[in-house]
């Protein structure tokens, strides 16, 4: 056996060891989506070869929206080709911020039901008032968002678990924001990252969560505030620091809507596969 093949092999086994009862049923049962993002590199070398190896994976959805370069009618012809759907897209905090109208127009045209924002801008430290902002914006967006049949969802990032009152700047988003018009996507390593437990902020604020990113993080990586961490230390899922049975199940509890393995790393290509034998072989 090659040493790839065999490092692949005891990668499996590590996320799987726990989950072999006989009889057993899979824990996770849904579609496994792909965040387009952990393609930024290999985007440029040819889009269709891309999606070719995406649905080689047996990956059916995407979180968009279109790479640079490829306008989205290209995008959604070559997705439709494939039978790959966009179920969410991403939008940058300010540009949505100030014309919503051209995120829902673009949302539309993929046919998705959900835009997602992942960043808050802030100095070195996220605070209260950019907080305080960010529920505003979320609120006045996400009524825009909704009455065009389209869900608002904000992506955390860690720098949000910051103590703010009796809980953090986090909650105060939640808490605040209009639980009609704005939702969110947890992103699991983040979470952990900032120094939260996945799986009960997950049941904390059920009903508020409706997509999620399946990622996690190098052992040995301390938790911080910074929402950001050197991108070799995004691993395959099962073999970093993160509980991804324990997630999984609070996140199907909840009812989690589409899920999306996002993979920031340079070694995306042998790392996905192994996440995805891990997802597989968890059981209930």
């Amino acid at each position: 056996m090659k040493r790839s093949g065999l490092i692949f092999g005891i990668l499996v086994i590590l996320c799987t060891t726990t989950s072999l009862a006989q009889n057993s049923k899979p824990l996770f049962t849904s579609k496994i989506g792909i965040q387009t993002y952990t393609y930024r590199n290999s985007f440029p070398s040819g889009v269709a070869k891309v999606l070719d190896s995406i649905k080689a994976l047996g990956i059916s959805e995407v979180e968009g929206p279109n790479p640079k370069n490829t306008t989205p009618e290209e995008f959604k012809k070559m997705l439709d080709e494939r039978g790959i759907s966009m179920p969410s897209m991403g939008a940058d905090y300010g540009s949505i911020s100030k014309d919503p109208d051209e995120f829902i127009k673009l949302a539309k045209l993929f046919g998705c039901k959900y835009i997602m924002v992942a960043w808050i801008p802030h100095g070195n430290t996220f605070t209260f008032e950019d907080a305080r902002k960010a529920v505003a914006d979320f609120n006045r967006v996400g009524k825009i968002v909704y009455q065009n049949g389209i869900t608002l969802c904000y992506h955390d990032h860690g720098y949000e678990f910051g103590l703010y009152g009796d809980g953090t700047l986090f909650d105060y988003i939640a808490q605040n924001t209009d639980p009609k018009y704005v939702f969110f996507e947890m992103d699991m390593m983040w979470t952990f990252h900032g120094g939260a437990d996945p799986a009960k902020l997950l049941y904390k604020y059920k009903g508020r969560w409706k997509l999620m990113h399946l990622k996690d993080i190098r052992k040995g990586i301390a938790n911080d505030l910074t929402g950001g961490t050197d991108t070799k230390n995004d691993v395959a899922l099962g073999t970093g620091q993160i509980n991804i049975a324990e997630v999984l199940k609070a996140a199907k509890a909840v009812g989690i809507k589409h899920y999306f393995i996002e993979d920031e790393s340079g070694s995306h290509a042998e790392q996905i596969p192994v996440t995805i034998a891990c997802i597989k072989g968890l059981s209930r």
